[in-house]
């Protein structure tokens, strides 16, 4: 009876270790290109045709929520995930500190992702984060919450994806408390290292392991939509776009 119940709790833990491998594991798989080759061809592409690809691999949550706004329509951008997680909080000692260590860690080809924990009443993303964010190379930020100093932004060349504007600063009303951990914004899991893709549409996020096959996917949908707009463009049928392999 004792060797039974040994093997259950055994059974128990490994299952437990495989759920926090899935959720807690961080790939370090190196791309067969340089990075910034990587994003550039990322960044000639769109984040539907991102999203089909992923659809074909049977991941359909990729897509940060809808409320994700542009704060340029113009802005198209692809970057490496450097996650951060804060919470509603009253504490203010230390906060200065771990924000600055957070920051020195921010780096070329970084695309900051902010987990708010919901939190409505605080600004996360202002004008200062702005501009040392773009001064250590870093190419966007997404944060689901909160930001202010628009107009500061705005005199940056710097993609922010946000969810709503609000003066409040941050001290006093909320707390970082981890950065480069696997967080959630809604049904999306995000890790540090894969890759986040945006555009006026939204942003999608991409596992690090599959993010070289999703481009070379993606870019294969693109060359082929341009020859079925062409098919359009030229008068074509509908029976014959589709007898080519076409689609609407």
């Amino acid at each position: 009876m004792k060797e039974k119940s040994m093997l259950q709790k055994e059974a128990l833990m490994m299952d437990l270790e495989r759920l926090i491998t899935a959720r807690e594991g961080i790939s370090g798989k190196k791309f067969p290109v340089p990075v910034k080759e990587m994003l550039a061809r990322y960044e000639q592409l769109y984040t539907g045709a991102i999203s089909d690809v992923m659809r074909e691999s049977c991941l359909l949550e990729q897509a940060l929520p809808g409320y994700m706004r542009p704060l340029r329509d113009s802005d198209t951008v692809a970057g490496i995930a450097f996650t951060v997680k804060s919470a509603p909080n009253v504490k203010i000692t230390g906060e200065m500190t771990f924000r600055g260590q957070m920051l020195d860690e921010m780096g070329d080809d970084h695309f900051v992702v902010w987990d708010t924990s919901n939190d409505e009443r605080a600004t996360l993303w202002g004008g200062v984060m702005t501009a040392t964010a773009y001064g250590k190379g870093v190419k966007a930020a997404c944060i689901d919450g909160g930001i202010r100093d628009t107009k500061q932004i705005l005199e940056k060349p710097f993609p922010v994806y946000y969810k709503h504007r609000i003066p409040n600063g941050s001290l006093g009303r909320c707390l970082i408390t981890h950065y480069q951990i696997p967080i959630q914004i809604g049904d999306v899991l995000i890790k540090p290292g894969d890759i986040i893709f945006a555009d006026l549409d939204g942003v999608v996020c991409v596992p690090r392991d599959i993010a070289y096959d999703v481009l070379l996917r993606a870019e294969a949908i693109q060359a082929n939509e341009k020859k079925i707009f062409g098919w359009v463009a030229n008068g074509a049928s509908i029976k014959e776009i589709t007898d080519k392999g076409g689609y609407f």
